[in-house]
């Protein structure tokens, strides 16, 4: 029996191997190991403490407990993240790539809130946006001015506007609009 010469069985390898290679780059794209979103941290969140006189207060009690589902966001939702003691309190997070969802409540009126700042009005919530000053932020962080207690709610730019409608929905709910307090 003649063997194919070297060229034929390499003529014939290359594009039988191309479609194996390309047939797995496919399978492990379509299953996520390959090019797909990094799978959120579901691990217990460490939040590091930071000064928030109201956050033990009425409001915020009330507030956390009506924020204890899951938020909606862009391809689908953000579930509930757990947090690791010591457990800081006015805080509620969200689990969501590349970092998580972190709602705190009860902090000091913001220092950039001033007469000329620009704010956005969620579902009858006026919030001010913060800038972390990165030219491609991957968070972005928002904070309710109007209200009696501050609350602020940082979410990946790429959850979309769900998260903040949601809480929104939440804060002109529980918490009744006060006047935005610049100075």
């Amino acid at each position: 029996m003649n063997r194919p010469s070297t060229p034929v069985l390499i003529a014939v390898s290359l594009p039988l191997l191309l479609a194996v290679v390309v047939a797995g780059i496919a399978i492990g794209a379509r299953i996520g190991v390959i090019g797909g979103a990094p799978a959120p941290d579901t691990t217990a969140l460490a939040v590091a403490p930071v000064d928030a006189p109201d956050a033990g207060g009425p409001e915020c009690t009330a507030l956390l407990a009506a924020l204890e589902g899951d938020l909606p966001a862009t391809g689908g939702t953000l579930p509930v993240r757990r947090l690791a003691d010591p457990v800081q309190p006015g805080v509620r997070a969200w689990a969501a790539a590349p970092r998580p969802a972190v709602l705190r409540c009860g902090l000091p009126r913001p220092t950039e809130l001033t007469p000329s700042s620009a704010l956005l009005e969620i579902n009858g919530v006026r919030w001010l946006q913060l800038d972390d000053g990165v030219p491609d932020p991957a968070v972005v962080t928002y904070v309710a001015v109007d209200r009696p207690v501050y609350v602020v709610l940082t979410t990946p730019t790429d959850a979309g506007s769900g998260p903040l409608q949601q809480v929104s929905d939440a804060v002109r709910t529980l918490l009744p609009a006060a006047p935005v307090a610049v100075r």
